[in-house]
């Protein structure tokens, strides 16, 4: 976007400023939750009285609780965070453990240099009290305490410890996984702080969390919970490296569809957002190239056609509109039928384009589908296997057939990845046109046959022939 880079985010996204609470949050089941629990009153005399606590502890506690002495973490930072830990370590009760970690995030929330209190705990691992928590059976507890993880985990220069880091991010990512999860904003908002960290987009990488993000993402979730995933997708694609992988999750299909249906700005803004990192941020500008051509093929430029008619307000959008739009347009000019091609294919998305009918496409390039270690043929019967639109299913069987008919050892080949068991199967199914087109597949795998075995029949009569032409002349 014009003039933004990873640091100076602000303006783009004003949800990102960590010097307040996200106003998302503010309306977040999690925040709601926090609110009534703020009004609690926690008898912790009783915790006294019980042995529970230490009077160091309950002092402590009730000066800065119910005496307002909010100023007491700054002036004995190790008691404080020695207070906390003992407090979530050994009280078991789920509205005080609520009621403790809500105390925590507001100290922080309040002053984020505050995470060194916790980060510079004499209390051997800070994060394990913490860590247990996510697997605590109350859903505010696990979801508060993954905010205070995130929070600590970011606003501290010392990064989270390996073992730790996977363990936390793996429960992030099970969690967007988990059905109608009330708090999916929330887990949404601690990515957004996580991700923002190269070391730990790696570490997402490594749990298979950005394969996670776009198949939720595929399955049409709220607009909210769809721009703060896509955000996600942004900030990780600041990588160079992530940005060249980010497609080979099908990421581009999936962002061309969310940008078709959006009806929120903002949701547009930052998919074209991501759009522009996947082309500006690849050092490798074969890839950048391959990833113009897959939104091409994707139909992103119908969309940034609706978007330039629009003219909206927002300058980041028309800013990225325009630049998307003059390297489309600059790839469709460079692409050659074979790329577009090749990139229909990968995209998964066929569709009746010229290049599929063209007998000369055919004649010039059926070999070449054998190239990358016949990546395209594999593709294409993947597709007939795992495709339920009838119009990628009847585009494949004809590419099939087309392939079979101009290249010499095309059948074998087919037969060799499984294409002719695919295609037969496709004979019995409920579209015409995919029977139809099926048929006509079967038939070229025959008729290729058949030629082949014309051919042998004449070589063995003509061998034949001249067999007892020699044996006359040796008479």
């Amino acid at each position: 976007m014009a003039n933004i880079n990873e640091e100076n985010v602000s303006k783009l996204i004003p949800t990102l400023g960590d010097d307040k609470i996200d106003m998302i949050a503010a309306t977040s089941v999690l925040q709601i939750r926090a609110s009534e629990i703020r009004q609690s009153q926690i008898n912790w005399q009783s915790y006294l009285q019980s042995q529970m606590i230490t009077q160091r502890d309950h002092d402590f506690i009730v000066n800065l609780d119910q005496r307002g002495q909010k100023d007491l973490p700054d002036k004995n930072p190790d008691v404080c965070a020695d207070v906390f830990l003992n407090l979530l370590t050994h009280i078991s009760k789920d509205n005080t453990i609520q009621y403790v970690l809500v105390l925590i995030d507001d100290i922080l929330s309040e002053d984020k240099s505050r995470v060194k209190i916790f980060r510079n705990a004499k209390h051997g691992n800070v994060w394990q009290p913490f860590l247990n928590l996510l697997n605590r059976q109350d859903e505010f507890v696990q979801h508060m305490t993954a905010r205070i993880i995130a929070k600590l985990a970011c606003w501290h220069p010392q990064l989270m410890e390996k073992s730790d880091l996977h363990f936390y991010l793996s429960w992030l990512k099970d969690q967007l996984k988990t059905n109608n999860n009330d708090y999916i904003q929330s887990v949404g908002r601690c990515l957004q702080m996580m991700l923002r960290t190269d070391e730990y987009r790696f570490a997402f990488l490594s749990v298979d969390g950005i394969s996670t993000l776009l198949s939720i993402l595929a399955s049409r979730v709220n607009f909210q919970v769809q721009y703060q995933l896509v955000f996600c997708l942004w900030v990780l694609t600041f990588n160079p490296l992530l940005a060249e992988k980010m497609n080979k999750f099908n990421a581009i299909p999936i962002l061309a569809d969310i940008l078709s249906d959006s009806v929120k700005e903002k949701v547009t803004r930052i998919v074209l957002a991501v759009f522009r990192n996947l082309i500006e941020k690849p050092e490798d500008q074969q890839v950048a190239k391959e990833h113009c051509i897959a939104m091409v093929q994707c139909k992103v430029l119908k969309q940034l056609s609706i978007l330039e008619q629009k003219r909206s307000d927002d300058e980041d959008i028309m800013n990225d509109v325009d630049f998307l739009n003059e390297r489309l347009q600059t790839s469709v000019q460079d692409l050659s039928s074979f790329d577009q091609y090749a990139t229909e294919v990968k995209s998964g998305r066929l569709e009746w384009s010229p290049v599929h009918k063209s007998a000369k496409f055919w004649r010039e390039n059926a070999a070449r589908l054998n190239e990358r270690g016949q990546e395209l043929l594999r593709t294409l019967v993947h597709l007939l296997e795992k495709s339920r639109d009838p119009v990628v299913l009847a585009v494949a069987c004809y590419d099939v057939g087309e392939y079979v008919r101009h290249y010499p050892r095309g059948k074998h080949i087919i037969e060799q990845l499984g294409g002719k068991q695919r295609v037969m199967y496709l004979l019995s199914h409920e579209d015409p046109n995919v029977r139809y087109e099926a048929l006509l597949a079967v038939q070229k795998l025959m008729v290729h046959n058949w030629e082949y075995l014309g051919k042998q029949l004449e070589k063995e009569q003509i061998d034949k022939q001249a067999g007892g032409t020699a044996v006359g002349a040796k008479a």
